[in-house]
């Protein structure tokens, strides 16, 4: 974490007195690749959860509807998602003092693991999440086979 001196002096009630550790890594990004649609990029997290059942993916998405995120799988075993946060329509007479809230394209790959029924993925997007679940084939136990041992 850093500390942000505002001036000479030091303000320990500060708004931006704890910032996001990531910070610096996220502001190196744009820089990096010379577009705005890499912050996108690295701000579209998702979590992903195993379940006795299936795998189970979430993301935040506010903003985003239904038509501008497709869920596919490549390859047999590679889920995407990818979308675009359409960026807000601008007013030259507007005065912004803060943009945190990124906007462009965005995509993330996961390969599945081998037990991943790809056939019956299902996705909703529900108050801003999305949710893609990837049921699990239920693994076969290997049956044990008794040798008779002659002689």
């Amino acid at each position: 974490m850093s500390i942000v001196r505002r001036g000479s002096l030091f303000d320990p009630f500060s708004v931006d007195l704890w910032t996001d550790p990531f910070d610096t890594f996220r502001s190196i990004i744009p820089a990096v690749s010379g577009n705005s649609e890499a912050a996108a990029f690295a701000n579209a997290c998702m979590d992903w959860k195993e379940t006795p059942e299936a795998h189970v993916f979430k993301a935040d998405l506010p903003g985003v509807k239904k038509e501008e995120v497709k869920v596919e799988v490549e390859d047999g075993n590679v889920l995407v998602v990818s979308g675009e946060r359409t960026k807000e329509k601008e007013d030259r007479n507007d005065k912004w003092h803060r943009v945190e809230r990124s906007s462009g394209k965005f995509v993330r790959r996961f390969r599945l693991p081998e037990n991943a029924k790809v056939e019956e993925v299902k996705a909703g997007l529900e108050n801003g999440v999305l949710t893609v679940t990837v049921p699990k084939a239920e693994v076969k136990k290997p049956e044990a086979k008794a040798i008779e041992i002659s002689g």
